[in-house]
């Protein structure tokens, strides 16, 4: 375990570097131990206070990132191009689902990085290769939970409003717009430090926003991109998600008391069919903002924690997992859609034969895609 130093220096520790009279008893004592001094500013004072990783630390975290990113790349990148490229999946829904990958694959853009940090035990390109690592990490972080969002809000006015509340392409195109417009302001502030600034974290192999500085601007910083990328995305899809499921209620219990005076034991119909595959489809996305959840909490936790709670509680490792769960996420949505969504794993059977999918020819699935062609042609 890594183990914590209580007579934490006050200044930056010296660079312990391969020169004559380095003292070799020195070199994994303490986090930032091959950090110079003119870039001592990349590590805060708490990490000083913990002993550095041990080697196999940072090659087990980079195996496991290797393995992410074989994942990511190949599940992401089928996603956009089939869902891009199929006509029956090129709806104004499914335009959500490929933006979602590509914020998916921006977080992949980290992770080569990561692996050349991991050997390196540090910071690539120190400042400027921070800055390009949490850059990626703060927009596809913040462009997936606002694009949950715009799923849930898609799914609700989908199957609350199957006939005239279906978004058309220009609809999704804008919303899809905005998305983008979400991720700059708390993505390029930091960048530019114009209000806040980006740093290392944990093992000093990762980069995110300062949340350590115990300042009233930093505090205040933290605050605000807490509700800007975490609390209103997670306001918005709750609220739709509710409102999505009060309105199957309401309609699986007309149906039930219409059957009921007329005496017959069902009354579904083709829209209600179509319906059902709406709702797979619905389920599909609650399991991606599920998993969305999961990983960005702990995330966001941490980061409340090193601004307003105890520090003691952040290690090292408590903060690095947080932030592998969260690339995990991103790696794992891709395959959600390819076991889930019956017309997709069709065109994964047709075009990526090497992938072994069998999926029978026919399926309604269909039936949904082609009706929301229509209304976006008919809008």
């Amino acid at each position: 375990m890594l183990l914590h130093n209580e007579t934490l220096v006050n200044g930056p520790l010296a660079f312990m570097g391969d020169e004559a009279g380095y003292v070799p008893s020195m070199r994994e004592r303490f986090l930032g131990w091959n950090v110079p001094p003119e870039h001592s500013e990349l590590v805060h004072p708490h990490w000083r206070g913990f002993i550095a990783p041990a080697k196999y630390w940072h090659i087990g975290l980079a195996l496991i990132y290797l393995i992410l990113l074989v994942m990511s790349v190949v599940g992401n990148f089928c996603v956009v191009w089939i869902f891009s490229t199929s006509k029956s999946l090129r709806t104004p829904s499914n335009m959500f689902i490929v933006s979602l990958a590509i914020f998916d694959v921006i977080m992949a853009f980290e992770m080569p990085m990561f692996l050349v940090n991991s050997f390196l035990e540090r910071m690539i390109g120190w400042e400027i290769g921070c800055d390009v690592f949490a850059m990626f990490g703060s927009v596809s972080g913040m462009g997936q939970a606002i694009t949950n969002a715009a799923i849930a809000f898609d799914r609700y006015r989908t199957i609350s409003c199957p006939i005239d509340g279906r978004l058309n392409s220009k609809q999704a195109a804008v919303i899809i717009a905005l998305t983008w417009f979400w991720v700059t302001p708390f993505s390029t502030l930091p960048l530019l430090r114009i209000w806040g600034r980006y740093t290392t974290e944990g093992f000093l192999t990762t980069c995110t926003f300062d949340y350590l500085t115990d300042d009233q601007d930093t505090k205040v910083f933290v605050v605000c991109i807490f509700i800007w990328s975490y609390v209103i995305p997670l306001t918005f899809i709750v609220y739709f998600y509710s409102q999505l499921l009060r309105s199957i209620r309401s309609h699986e219990k007309m149906l039930k008391e219409q059957a009921k005076k007329m005496n017959v034991k069902s009354l579904v119909s083709n829209q209600d069919k179509e319906r059902s595959v709406e709702l797979r489809i619905a389920k599909v996305a609650f399991t991606i903002f599920f998993l969305f959840l999961l990983a960005w909490t702990p995330y966001a936790t941490v980061a409340m924690i090193g601004a307003f709670g105890n520090r003691d509680l952040l290690t090292p490792m408590t903060t690095m997992l947080p932030a592998m769960f969260a690339k995990t996420v991103s790696c794992i949505d891709p395959w959600i859609y390819a076991i889930n969504h019956p017309r997709y794993r069709q065109e994964l059977q047709k075009r990526c034969k090497w992938m072994g999918i069998h999926e029978p020819e026919v399926s309604q699935d269909t039936m949904s895609a082609q009706t929301e062609k229509v209304k976006a042609d008919e809008a």
